[in-house]
């Protein structure tokens, strides 16, 4: 059964990407949510093996998401701007900052290198 990653995006363009990335690289995509609430439901449905934030989405900051995922021990990657890179990395530790915009492969990279800690 293929990994389920959950990817919360509010840009059309790069969440759809992310969904055809994940998909061709032969994961199960959950998403893409654009809003919070969404991708809280989706979480409490089902625990994914992943999930890939962007830190702003349509109805707030993703911050509580990536809490609870963090401590119910599903690894999360938080996709944002460059530019909160680091204060993103002091708040989450446990979680892996990929600045935007970041090239396919280097995602992929980042899942694969999150998924081989786990």
């Amino acid at each position: 059964m293929a990994l389920r990653i959950l990817v919360a995006e509010d840009e059309y363009i790069t969440a759809f990407d992310l969904r055809d990335t994940f998909e061709e690289a032969g994961y199960e995509v959950e998403g893409p949510y654009a809003g919070i609430s969404s991708a809280m439901l989706a979480c409490q449905k089902a625990k994914p093996d992943l999930a890939i934030l962007d830190i702003e989405l349509v109805d707030g900051l993703t911050y509580e998401l990536a809490q609870t995922l963090i401590d119910d021990n599903v690894p999360v990657i938080l996709h944002s701007e460059r530019a909160e890179r680091d204060e993103i990395a002091a708040r989450f530790p446990r979680a892996v900052a990929v600045a935007k915009p970041c090239p396919p492969a280097a995602l992929l990279d980042a899942v694969g290198r999150v998924l081989a800690t786990c």
